[in-house]
């Protein structure tokens, strides 16, 4: 079974930064795309980011092009989410989610929260 645990997320002001880390437990890492979704107040989970095994393939929500970057050290078993120019909208628990593919459900972390204020 695959584990994965977010880390970074907390209350940061409006224009502010913040990284989201997601670890996996498990060596076959490099094998999954992985995804950043999040899940605002009353709203269904949404795709904010996602990135192939390799690295090379990238897709932005257009709500954050520009502002979030994803990434991913497959030597460390860890994606990463930089956020910045946060904007009161990008409130949300943010969820890793590790897939084989757009059809794959995967495998999920318990979320992590990002709260941003004016």
């Amino acid at each position: 079974q695959v584990q994965l645990v977010e880390s970074g997320g907390g209350l940061v002001q409006a224009g502010g930064s913040l990284r989201l880390t997601c670890t996996a437990s498990t060596p076959t890492f490099s094998t999954y795309d992985m995804v950043w979704f999040r899940q605002g107040p009353g709203n269904e989970r949404n795709l904010v980011a996602a990135i192939s095994w390799s690295g090379n393939s990238t897709v932005y929500a257009d709500s954050v092009k520009g502002r979030f970057t994803i990434s991913r050290d497959n030597s460390k078993n860890t994606m990463y989410l930089q956020m910045n120019n946060l904007k009161l909208e990008d409130t949300a628990a943010y969820y890793c989610n590790a897939r084989r593919g757009r059809n794959d459900f995967g495998f999920w972390g318990q979320g992590t929260q990002v709260t941003v204020s004016s």
